[in-house]
């Protein structure tokens, strides 16, 4: 048990990694929050997470194991860690004051096993050269699979490349500042960001009208 008794250790301290990655439970209830407030590694000083929902003990343990100058976290989570208050907020809000957020990116529903809703990966990075963090909005380009979702060759392409270039791309990707994330309320739901709104064909009155009488017109005949 990761949050429980973590393994690696030295010296009676976490052990510190250059990149550390996971797919941790989404939303593990009775993770041990009950010790969390003693925690002896001290992983738990942005917050002590929700007692049912252990989503944010996973991260907070990963970010602390990641190397303090430059040290990369990569995790998999459910949606609501990047919106839902309270505790979450708070550790969520500490997290993106400290600059370690660099990226979000939405996936898409059905892509993991075990769980059909979508779920987003989050960047931590404590080498950031600056304060924005990118959105990336890839949940809607996937190979429709009968009982999985999958990313295609493409679809991952897409995704590291503009995470590289780390720029703004219409309806896919915003690089947003701390200002607006700060005028968010620390809310790192993607759709605040990247616009996907298409906007609907204009429908010509007259023309679908005219058609109208003129396939009444043939009926008749």
């Amino acid at each position: 048990n990761t949050i429980t008794s973590p393994r690696l250790v030295e010296s009676d301290k976490l052990m510190k990694f250059d990149v550390v990655v996971a797919n941790p439970p989404f939303s593990l209830d009775k993770w041990g929050a009950d010790g969390a407030a003693n925690d002896p590694f001290n992983r738990y000083w942005r917050g002590i997470p929700p007692k049912s929902k252990g989503d944010y003990a996973f991260v907070s343990h990963m970010v602390e194991t990641a190397l303090t100058d430059h040290g990369r976290v990569g995790v998999i989570v459910p949606h609501g860690v990047l919106f839902r208050g309270n505790s979450e907020g708070k550790i969520r809000q500490a997290m993106i004051e400290e600059n370690l957020v660099k990226a979000v990116i939405g996936l898409p529903g059905n892509l993991f096993f075990g769980t059909s809703i979508p779920a987003s990966i989050i960047i931590f990075d404590k080498g950031k050269k600056t304060k924005d963090v990118l959105f990336i909005d890839a949940s809607r380009e996937f190979q429709d699979g009968k009982n999985q979702n999958h990313l295609r060759d493409q679809d991952i392409a897409k995704i590291t490349e503009t995470f590289r270039t780390f720029k703004t791309l219409n309806k896919y990707a915003c690089r947003a500042t701390p200002d607006e994330i700060k005028e968010n309320g620390f809310n790192l739901n993607i759709a605040r960001y990247v616009d996907t709104f298409e906007e609907e064909a204009k429908i010509d009155i007259p023309a679908v009208q005219n058609e109208i009488e003129k396939l009444e017109r043939e009926l008749v005949e």
